[in-house]
């Protein structure tokens, strides 16, 4: 946002400011939301590449609709999960680390 929009919109009352700031996230929750974001992303564009929703959901033993939230980011699933669906479509430790590292 530009300065001159930001100064007119706090002139107006509106507070401007970070999703962080909004939901008052310390630095290492806001670090952690940004590494599950980050993981979600990468599983989806890598199990489209090989593999449906439904085919992973078996693989892992899950559900279609499990797989679809964990890769729209949603907030009920784990990194546990990330993990273990990274590395049934065949990432590895290094790929997963990666992910993590490009984070920030």
């Amino acid at each position: 946002m530009d300065l001159d929009k930001r100064e007119r919109l706090e002139s107006k009352g509106w507070k401007v400011g970070s999703v962080s700031d909004f939901l008052e996230l310390t630095p290492e929750e806001s670090v952690l939301v940004e590494i599950k974001l980050a993981l979600s992303q990468s599983l989806k564009e890598r199990r489209q590449k090989l593999m449906t929703q439904s085919e992973l959901a078996s693989k892992m033993s899950s559900s279609q609709p499990r797989i679809a939230k964990a890769e729209n980011g949603d907030a009920s699933v784990s990194i546990e999960l990330l993990i273990r669906a990274m590395l049934a479509i065949g990432a590895t430790p290094q790929d997963i680390g990666q992910v993590i590292a490009g984070v920030g």
